[in-house]
């Protein structure tokens, strides 16, 4: 198979293109500055491509040629109370973690309606199922890329078009380090009580590495049975289960326990 990945210079979505790499495919690895990404090898394909801009995806989907799937990896983070969070920062980060991943899906679907296949690999994180503090932000994006994934899945699969969403927990390394916004100084207590959060969640083992979500996306693309949502990391697991079996109120009680939250 043929396939593009965004956000593909480090962390899961280099370990992404090296996976699927070693299982054979063709790989198309994209990323707004590709200077510091491996050089190109057999069978990959290195592009520039911004997701915020139409010329720039229109030039590296041209470029790529014809795909089979595409893994919407690309993505900023951002972090802090939302009391006083820039609304410039928050509409740049919908324009990439959501619209940005929108704007390549709507160029490909049109060729994939007509040969009716494909398969659309969104990552999102446990945060867009999952709200906590101080991460309101990176998780209203992803709360909105699970919504249009969900829809996707509704509308296209009737094309033979399947649409999949990775729900990765903390990973090691994540995305590109972004300035956090502290907020104000009320909110000193609840930064000290949410850090190490990662650490309470993994235990001693710590955080995984992003191979492992990298597989779980080679898997997504191969296996037609994969489900429409895939945790990913045993805190994502658990979370996730934890969810599922707990109302509003009893979920947040278990996780102030498990997290010492006080706040």
């Amino acid at each position: 198979m043929k396939i593009l990945v965004t956000g593909a210079a480090r962390a899961i979505g280099a370990a992404t293109v090296d996976e699927l790499l070693a299982r054979g495919h063709t790989v198309v690895a994209t990323a707004r500055d590709i200077s510091a990404m491996p050089s190109e090898v057999a069978n990959r394909i290195n592009l520039c491509l911004d997701v915020t801009d139409d010329a720039s995806v229109a030039a590296a989907l041209a470029a790529a040629g014809e795909l089979d799937a595409v893994v919407n990896n690309a993505a900023v983070n951002g972090t802090g109370p939302l009391d006083g969070f820039s609304l410039d920062r928050l509409r740049s980060m919908f324009e990439t973690n959501t619209i940005g991943a929108l704007r390549v899906i709507n160029a490909l679907v049109p060729a994939w309606r007509v040969r009716r296949s494909g398969v659309i690999i969104n990552v999102s994180s446990v945060q867009g199922q999952v709200a906590t503090p101080l991460e309101g932000p990176y998780g209203a994006t992803k709360y909105a890329l699970e919504a249009i994934s969900e829809t996707l899945h509704y509308e296209l699969s009737h094309f033979g078009i399947r649409t999949v969403i990775i729900q990765p927990g903390y990973i090691a390394p994540g995305m590109k380090p972004s300035d956090r916004h502290l907020g104000p100084d009320d909110y000193a207590e609840l930064w000290r009580q949410w850090d190490g959060t990662d650490s309470k969640l993994n235990g001693g083992a710590g955080r995984p590495g992003p191979e492992l979500v990298g597989r779980a996306i080679a898997d997504a693309i191969e296996q037609r049975e994969t489900p429409l949502r895939v945790p990913v990391g045993a805190d994502a697991e658990l979370i996730m289960a934890t969810r599922k079996q707990l109302d509003d109120a009893a979920f947040e009680a278990a996780m102030r326990a498990t997290l010492n939250l006080t706040w």
